[in-house]
């Protein structure tokens, strides 16, 4: 009887040993679905080339002790493109993607996945959005297989206008964004909350223009300049935002920009250091966060000679490296029932995925574009200047209400 029991012990040990390391040695394949040719081929080039680096950071030291593999995908910037590349990874066995440049991209594959996901049981995809930032998607829209990393637009926008709130130099705002769901949506947010933190502001132009096709913006510069604002409120991203501080350094304004996305790739260089003290940028990260942040930004621009911006390629590999060892499990069934309210810490700080709809909380950072220095040393595309913070917001700051009524499987 004693070595029967001790028999059964052992083999109970043995089990929980096999349950607590399920996981381990294990391949998550994570398909990168995102551009890598037309005008937004730089920041696509550059965010693949994050995922890859700290896939093979992460695969070196996670809780859960699993290997990831990125498998990188061109989508165009095309939703249609996009599914067809989703077909593809469904094929090689994929069950995490990740998207970020582009709303419409990600509406379409939030769509594809939750419909995936309920005619293929035992086969369901988390899709992990990097960047999409269109607040429809934690809201009317949110679906239990999205998780968003990046603050969405409402989000940046409530930490911004608070910034110009005390900033008695803003007095005439313009709005210029892309034609698209993002666009459409700083341009809503800018409006509703200049009404209520600075009603005496005036927006003197409202214009949305296409994605990714405008190469010459002086029209754009001329219109501003003739509108008398002082201020100009804009979403662009890649070449978008680029060329259009270029134009504006070109064509002589001398007023401020209110961004979101000034660190990415090409602008830093076409803003130069003609505009110091007058571009600022709301994001929950920078370019001079300090501690391990500034050793892993090293590194890359040593490999690539190129920036890492992406911060949210952290949040992702950290989430589910904690993730799937809470799980045991590299089933995305089980990890996003972990993930759901799953708080972890971060190079920002503690965040927390918000059950209610997988929006991501976190700090968000002012910053302005200013020459660097000791403090701030950190030089974006070798310029000689740097993002600085000038302002930090903490998650109770900019974490705004959700709508949505989130159908859970099952």
């Amino acid at each position: 009887m004693k070595n029967t029991l001790k028999f059964v012990a052992a083999a109970a040990l043995v089990v929980c040993a096999q349950n607590a390391l399920a996981q381990k040695g294990e391949t998550v394949k994570i398909a990168w679905i995102d551009p890598l040719s037309g005008l937004m081929a730089p920041v696509g080039t550059n965010q693949l080339k994050s995922f890859q680096f700290f896939a093979e950071k992460f695969s070196a030291n996670n809780p859960a002790g699993v290997k990831f593999e990125i498998i990188g995908i061109d989508n165009k910037l095309s939703p249609t493109e996009s599914l067809n590349a989703l077909k593809s990874a469904l094929d090689q066995g994929v069950r995490y993607i990740t998207q970020g440049n582009g709303s419409a991209v990600a509406g379409a594959l939030i769509d594809a996945v939750a419909k995936h996901n309920e005619r293929n049981p035992g086969k369901e995809v988390i899709f992990l959005n990097h960047s999409a930032v269109d607040p429809d998607f934690t809201n009317s829209k949110c679906n239990y297989w999205h998780f968003r990393f990046d603050a969405d637009t409402s989000m940046k926008m409530e930490a911004m206008t608070t910034f110009m709130a005390d900033k008695k130099d803003v007095k005439k705002v313009y709005l210029l964004n892309q034609n698209y769901s993002h666009g459409q949506q700083v341009s809503r947010f800018a409006k509703e909350t200049l009404a209520r933190k600075r009603p005496d502001v005036q927006v003197v132009g409202d214009d949305l223009h296409p994605l990714a096709q405008v190469r010459d913006f002086s029209p754009y510069i001329a219109k501003i300049k003739a509108s008398g604002a002082d201020t100009v409120i804009t979403g662009n991203w890649g070449s978008d935002l680029a060329l259009l501080v270029k134009a504006a350094n070109e064509g002589g304004y001398t007023g401020s920009f209110y961004t979101y996305y000034t660190g990415v790739s090409g602008t830093p260089t076409a803003l130069g250091s003609n505009s110091a003290g007058r571009v600022y940028q709301i994001a929950y990260s920078h370019y001079n966060m300090g501690g391990q942040m500034d050793r892993w930004t090293a590194d890359f621009k040593a490999k690539f000679n190129d920036d890492f911006y992406t911060g949210s390629v952290i949040h992702i590999y950290t989430a589910l490296g904690e993730a799937m060892a809470k799980a045991k499990s590299t089933d995305p069934v089980k990890v996003a029932a972990v993930l759901e309210g799953m708080k972890f810490k971060s190079y920002n700080g503690e965040v927390e995925m918000r059950k209610t709809d997988h929006q991501l909380q976190q700090p968000l950072y002012m910053t302005v574009w200013q020459k660097a220095d000791k403090k701030y040393p950190y030089s974006p595309e070798n310029t000689g200047m740097t993002l600085a913070p000038v302002k930090t917001f903490e998650s109770y700051v900019s974490s705004t209400p959700t709508s949505c009524q989130m159908k859970r499987p099952g």
